[in-house]
């Protein structure tokens, strides 16, 4: 696969990363441990290099990834985060920087490494000034416990005042062909700043796979339960979306995830995806994403289309929206 760099810092990333939060958080019961860490060593094996974690996914998140990438550690980069009470979103925020050192120690020695490659603040906490969050990831940078700073669903005005204490490496953000907010303000700070973008949910939450139907039921403890987008007459409506998102890719002999993720790559040459998935055959089809080349006229389709035809329904309930800072 071929590599992105992520920031000014010099990070090389896999073009296509591997979010982990669903294998124990977020979509329903957790993998058995032993089938999660083949998983993320068949990743490995097809090139993917870069993996995604974070305390609020659990110890065992954490614990699974470390133990997964132990035999190969020198030749991956790990991605985890910080910034909830607890380790819990339901408690709510805290960047208190005695709380992420506590954070980076713990996730440290869960994943039994000696250095978190890219430390990410999950969500913006107004309670503490970014200065000192950003303040408090450079002191464990120059300890050598974390290499790059990252953060995650933040604003223009956080992102310039972090970035102008410590070098942002990467910013994660949700954004997909579903999810297209990032363009209007982030996108162009980012490039200013030369900080690379980790879209998370570049599926959409499954959506952008094309197997979610009418009839499609989650499973108990999956988040797409609850959120707006897969309800009700918002749910009919974006099936008609993807089912026109479906036919391009047929033309293409591709799949439909296949296309959401080639158009998120040529995108920007700094952005990396970071599909999730529990199923090997799933990930083996993301991975054949990165190798699809959309001609200047198939993304002139696909703009077409979505100007047409807008994504119904918001992406997080009114709880969730809460914390994400703009």
């Amino acid at each position: 696969m071929q590599k992105r760099k992520l920031g000014t810092g010099g990070l090389e990333v896999s073009a296509l990363g591997f979010g982990c939060m669903g294998m124990t958080f977020g979509y329903g019961p957790a993998m058995d441990e032993a089938d999660a860490v083949a998983l993320i060593r068949h990743a490995y094996a097809q090139g993917v290099t870069f993996f995604d974690s974070a305390e609020a996914y659990g110890e065992a998140n954490e614990m699974l990834v470390g133990k997964a990438l132990a035999p190969m550690r020198n030749d991956v980069v790990i991605a985890t985060k910080f910034g909830f009470k607890d380790g819990t979103p339901a408690a709510g925020l805290d960047s208190s920087p005695a709380r992420i050192r506590h954070v980076a120690e713990q996730s440290l020695k869960r994943m039994n490494i000696d250095c978190i490659d890219l430390f990410y603040q999950h969500r913006v906490d107004p309670n503490v000034p970014i200065e000192d969050v950003a303040g408090a990831v450079s002191d464990l940078i120059k300890e050598g416990k974390v290499k790059h700073f990252g953060m995650s669903e933040a604003g223009v005005e956080m992102i310039r005042r972090a970035n102008a204490v410590l070098p942002v490496t990467a910013l994660q953000s949700e954004y997909s062909l579903f999810t297209r907010e990032p363009e209007e303000q982030i996108l162009p700070v980012l490039e200013e700043l030369g900080i690379g973008f980790v879209p998370f949910s570049p599926l959409g939450k499954g959506w952008l796979t094309g197997k979610i139907d009418s009839n499609t039921q989650f499973v108990e403890g999956d988040v797409r339960n609850v959120l707006p987008r897969f309800i009700g007459e918002a749910r009919e409506a974006n099936l008609r979306l993807v089912s026109l998102i479906g036919e391009i890719a047929a033309r293409k002999q591709v799949t439909s995830g296949q296309i959401a993720l080639a158009w998120l790559l040529s995108q920007k040459p700094w952005i990396v995806p970071i599909p999730g998935t529990t199923k090997t055959h799933r990930l083996d089809e993301n991975i054949g994403g990165a190798a699809v080349t959309l001609s200047a006229a198939d993304i002139t389709e696909i703009e077409t289309l979505l100007a047409k035809m807008p994504v119904t329904g918001n992406r997080y309930t009114a709880q969730m929206q809460a914390t994400i800072n703009r």
